[in-house]
């Protein structure tokens, strides 16, 4: 069986379980099995596939089609400017937390030296983003995580960012380490029983320490405001992902806390995404 073929086999299989990006996954996925580019597959699709390939193919479309997140089985995702390591530990990077990138970068443009907290770093993506565009600036991550830990050490040291970066495996209430000029964190806040509700990918695959954000969403971000509050330096910047319902009660409980609200922004969908504000 030639390429093209087998994509036209995959293409149908995941057409038939509703999954709307069956063609470019189907192509990622081949890429994958093959270890070559998706341009590779698009300018040899008349090449025959020795059967181990096939094989191979085969078995990534069967766990796509189960709904497996396409960045957890070829373990990346493109975020910001760079390729970062991903597997079921982490969260998968999303296009909207790049409106986090976007502001650190805007709110730092004329600092020399920053020194930056991520509660909650993940896979990294935030932190290791803004120490890659920004090659004074240095970077603590802390997560309660191990295995998250050890995937921001490895992209870390992909982007060569480690000798700027420290990470620490703590919960964020046991963390005094140090005074930030930024701290930012894109915490679990997604209501403990809509976890249901999510979609069949987020659900079943992704970290639910990464989502569930207790009974009413707010309990992980009501614990990272406080210790910021602590760990943040009198003028420094903290910059928050939230959901789309808590903006009201989240500018509540940074003005409570000592911060000001410099402004909200809202993500692609034009839901309100992330807080930015200042320690006075």
């Amino acid at each position: 069986m030639n390429i093209q073929s087998a994509i036209i086999e995959g293409v149908n299989i995941l057409n038939s379980k509703y999954i709307q990006t069956a063609q470019l996954d189907t192509e990622i996925l081949m890429a994958k099995a093959l270890g070559k580019d998706r341009k590779y597959i698009i300018l040899n699709n008349n090449k025959n596939l020795l059967d181990e390939n096939l094989e191979y193919f085969k078995r990534l479309v069967k766990e796509r089609s189960y709904r497996k997140p396409i960045a957890q089985i070829i373990n990346k995702k493109f975020f910001w400017n760079s390729e970062f390591f991903i597997t079921s530990d982490t969260l998968i990077p999303r296009p909207d937390t790049e409106l986090l990138i976007e502001q650190i970068l805007k709110l730092s443009k004329h600092k020399n030296r920053m020194n930056i907290l991520d509660i909650g770093v993940g896979s990294g993506c935030i932190l290791l983003s803004i120490l890659k565009e920004r090659k004074k600036f240095y970077g603590t991550g802390i997560d309660i995580s191990k295995n998250c830990l050890n995937i921001s050490k490895i992209n870390a040291k992909n982007l060569q960012v480690e000798t700027r970066t420290k990470f620490y495996k703590t919960n964020v209430d046991k963390f005094s380490l140090g005074k930030y000029d930024l701290i930012v964190s894109n915490p679990p806040y997604i209501n403990k029983h809509d976890l249901k509700y999510l979609e069949r990918d987020v659900a079943k695959y992704e970290p639910k320490l990464a989502l569930d954000g207790g009974l009413d969403g707010l309990s992980e971000i009501r614990k990272v405001i406080i210790k910021s509050s602590e760990l943040i330096k009198k003028k420094g910047k903290f910059i928050l992902e939230i959901g789309f319902d808590q903006k009201n009660k989240v500018i509540n409980l940074l003005k409570k806390e000592g911060f000001y609200i410099n402004s909200t922004l809202k993500d692609f969908a034009k839901n309100d995404r992330c807080i930015v504000s200042t320690k006075i």
